[in-house]
């Protein structure tokens, strides 16, 4: 990785900008012809949308431990994370063995393996609010799934979610409901707008089968709710007969019992996903005995709950290892006190420097925000400049420090003090060199 300071930059940001870019280019040849390529087969060269950033996307060739290496021969450290699912870190060898045994032993097998139902159990044990689960692919069909089943128990329509939040590929809320999201009857609220939402709850109760939040905002970013915020919803939605949906596809590792154990506020229905798929694709979701009995295929009214690779064998034997041989709760709680030291050291550094960043966020899991002072809604991240996010975002490339174009930063399991020093040394040496723009 680069060592040497960035020279001191005194022009605006456009130029700023455009002299990052164009230094990104000549450094990742090969990526931008692999990019290039592509595009004869995929739109843009690209087949999920948040990995493309421009002027093109890195192509990654390898990754160890909390590294990865690009086409280009460039050594990174993994701060993106896979967007939070790749707390294991790359090919933890626990996990590599487990899905090289389930592999010699077939992976198409048709019928339930001798995998699942031990990595529901330690689910269920680890999730209060989870007494029943179902797996299924993604964390967005486990969102899409717990919307479903909510307006199917109670007969309802309308579905309260909030602006700028995302729950997946097809309920997105960026400015109001994505133009691709499921075609549900959508309430939007205001993320922790106490008064505001219970107010709408009150009027539009009735009518409501479902409330869906994360008690902190990923893609939004990282935004914690507050407990008093959520304590609402959860009276609230119970006064008014409708399900609480908890989004924890991101936040289940910031405890051991997720972020619902931390803050003792517990929902209806929680959907999961990322990371405890030991790194393959992986969702579920789960809520009382009582509402995922509506599952059990025995019943003469069971819901019908397809889905040709929800129990796959190689997902299951990654999780149950993971859970089983990694994650226990003092890893878990260790990570996301690393974490918390980070966030006070960026926060920290800033002060000292005296620019308009900080950061937002809790434990393994923080965005940095080109603001004086913290977001706690959504409507707040609209008053940054989006140039400095990129120029951020680009100079941390350049720095060797791999992390999301919007400034969000995931830590994993292999970290320790050698990393996060060195992400401290990239962002000092940013605001050495950008100063006069921030």
């Amino acid at each position: 990785m680069p060592s040497a300071p960035m020279p001191k930059r005194n022009f605006d940001r456009d130029a700023a900008l455009e002299e990052a870019v164009g230094a990104y280019r000549t450094a990742h040849p090969r990526s931008l012809e692999r990019h290039q390529a592509a595009h004869a087969s995929l739109p843009g060269g690209n087949t999920r949308s948040i990995l493309h950033f421009a002027p093109f996307p890195l192509t990654a060739v390898r990754g160890e431990g909390c590294r990865i290496w690009s086409l280009d021969g460039q050594e990174f450290i993994d701060f993106l994370c896979e967007y939070s699912a790749g707390l294991y870190g790359h090919s933890h060898p626990a996990i590599r063995a487990a899905v090289e045994e389930a592999l010699a032993d077939g992976v198409v097998l048709g019928a339930p393996s001798r995998y699942e139902a031990g990595f529901a159990a330690m689910l269920c044990e680890r999730f209060a609010s989870i007494e029943r689960l179902r797996f299924c692919n993604s964390g967005s069909e486990a969102t899409l799934m717990c919307l479903s089943l909510a307006r199917a128990l109670t007969g309802r329509r309308k579905v309260l979610a909030f602006r700028g939040a995302y729950h997946g590929g097809f309920l997105m809320f960026p400015d109001g409901p994505g133009p691709l999201n499921a075609p549900f009857d959508f309430v939007l609220a205001d993320y922790n707008d106490l008064e505001g939402t219970r107010t709408l709850l009150r009027e539009q109760g009735e009518q409501i089968a479902a409330v869906i939040v994360e008690p902190m905002m990923g893609a939004g970013g990282c935004l914690p709710a507050d407990k008093a915020f959520l304590e609402m919803l959860r009276e609230e939605s119970r006064a008014a007969g409708a399900l609480l949906i908890f989004d924890e596809v991101i936040t289940s590792r910031l405890s051991p019992g997720g972020l619902q154990g931390l803050i003792q506020v517990f929902p209806d229905l929680t959907a999961l996903g990322k990371y405890l798929g030991g790194g393959l694709t992986f969702g579920a979701f789960g809520g009382s005995a009582e509402i995922m009995a509506r599952f059990d295929p025995a019943r003469p009214d069971a819901l019908m709950h397809a889905g040709t690779f929800n129990n796959n064998v190689l997902t299951m034997a990654a999780g149950k290892a993971g859970l089983e041989q990694i994650l226990t709760p003092q890893a878990i709680d260790d990570l996301n006190r690393r974490g918390d030291r980070l966030r006070g050291r960026l926060a920290a550094l800033f002060d000292a420097r005296g620019v308009a960043m900080t950061v937002t966020g809790l434990g393994s899991l923080m965005t940095v925000h080109f603001l004086s002072e913290e977001p706690v809604h959504a409507a707040d991240l609209a008053q940054q400049d989006p140039r400095l996010k990129r120029l951020f975002h680009l100079a941390m490339l350049e720095r060797g420090i791999y992390l999301s174009p919007r400034g969000m930063l995931a830590l994993s399991l292999p970290m320790a003090d050698a990393e996060t020093d060195a992400l401290l040394a990239a962002v000092g040496a940013f605001i050495d060199a950008y100063a006069a723009l921030i």
